[in-house]
């Protein structure tokens, strides 16, 4: 059974107001219908779930908040009675009207999904690009059939002249709006028939990005590099742990612990996708963390202590501090780079691309893919063309050398 209340949102508008909304608990998953009404923080008695006294239409306010309260509360019981195995959305969509359902009332649903799931990554990113496209459209409500091809034309010119960004990040907003979209028309919230996107309308085409990494000459002088502290060296070996493991994220090198590793194997799980990953612990990488070992240690231990006081069961806080780490080590990492005359910006994830650039074409594809723990052969060889240049290279020299 669900179950309704009246509650305080935390996203006030361009007045600095709150809005009211009732939200829907059901399967311990929430979603929030808009009341309409806005009030300063101030006033709502949370305890009470009321206005209070210093609202000049309290009285009438309460009135109006209970009523629809009441009216959302027959929906439901009613649809629920009909179906008990109904689905939120499908609640949201029956209490609120097939009229009301808007594209940002689906993007904030969406939103909360995510963070319901605990995947507070693409939540952080999402909300952002929610947001930014609401205040760029100036209102709170916006009808599916009103997103048109027009103005998501101006919506990207706004992103590339304004703010000044790149063509991927309008990529990046445009893949977003289509999911809401097809979110929308899954539920028969919207008609097919106003979708923006496809042959004639908005064709959404990623853009080829230069990624670039280290040479083998470079790798070279990291690993022999002196004379730096000692924030520096653990920044540095956290690098090129990630470097010998085939360029693994830096999130799960930080996740690492002592017991991942056996009979000479790092066996862990990847945080993006859950994939279970087996790699060989290359000789380099077996000398590099002997020296983080400590003597009667338990396994369970992080291999790299800047992680030790985060709660690994609080996915949230965790991936915050994942952030404010690497952060830090990239930092550190540029410091490094600069004082050996490295003329490339050097981050975390560059060792990922650095393996690529090193492999080059001297490994076979499928096997790159199972080193990359990509799903999709085409993926890797999308992400190797980067750096698989010597044909090319032997082709102009042909030509242009006489």
């Amino acid at each position: 059974m669900s179950s309704l209340q009246i509650v305080l949102r935390r996203k006030p508008n361009r007045q600095k107001k709150f809005p009211l909304a009732i939200r829907i608990t059901k399967n311990r998953r929430t979603s929030y219908l808009s009341t309409g009404q806005y009030i300063d923080e101030k006033e709502w008695d949370a305890s009470r779930r009321l206005v209070r006294k210093s609202h000049a239409n309290y009285k009438a306010l309460n009135n109006l908040l209970l009523n629809k309260l009441a009216e959302a509360n027959d929906k439901v019981l009613k649809a629920e009675t009909e179906d008990q195995d109904i689905s939120l959305l499908t609640i949201r969509k029956k209490v609120k009207g097939d009229n009301q359902m808007d594209f940002f009332a689906i993007a904030y649903e969406h939103l909360e999904n995510l963070k319901n799931a605990e995947k507070f990554r693409q939540y952080e990113t999402q909300r952002g690009r929610i947001e930014k496209f609401q205040k760029f459209v100036g209102i709170d409500r916006l009808p599916f059939k009103e997103i048109t091809v027009f103005l998501l034309k101006n919506f990207e010119g706004y992103i590339i002249n304004q703010e000044k960004r790149k063509p991927r990040t309008v990529v990046n907003y445009m893949i977003l709006i289509r999911k809401i979209f097809n979110l929308g028309i899954s539920a028969s919230i919207v008609d097919r028939k106003y979708y923006p996107f496809g042959k004639g309308k908005i064709q959404i085409r990623i853009p080829e990005s230069q990624k670039i990494g280290l040479s083998r000459e470079e790798v070279k002088l990291l690993e022999s590099a002196i004379f730096i502290t000692k924030p520096q060296r653990d920044a540095l070996d956290v690098w090129l742990t990630s470097f010998y493991f085939a360029g693994i994220r830096v999130s799960d090198v930080l996740k690492l612990r002592w017991s991942d590793f056996t009979d000479g194997r790092l066996i862990y799980r990847m945080g993006k996708n859950q994939k279970l990953v087996s790699l060989k612990v290359p000789v380099k990488a077996e000398n590099l963390l002997i020296r983080y070992k400590r003597i009667g240690e338990p396994k369970s231990d992080l291999v790299f202590p800047y992680l030790k006081e985060s709660d690994f069961l609080d996915a949230k806080t965790l991936l915050v501090r994942t952030r404010t780490v690497t952060r830090s080590l990239n930092r550190r990492l540029q410091i490094v780079s600069d004082n050996l005359g490295i003329r490339k910006k050097l981050t975390m994830h560059i060792a990922r691309h650095t393996f690529g650039n090193i492999s080059g074409d001297k490994i076979p594809i499928q096997m790159l893919q199972k080193l990359y723990r990509h799903s999709s052969i085409t993926t890797t060889i999308s992400y190797q063309a980067n750096f698989m240049n010597d044909e090319q290279d032997d082709a102009l020299d042909k030509v242009v050398n006489f």
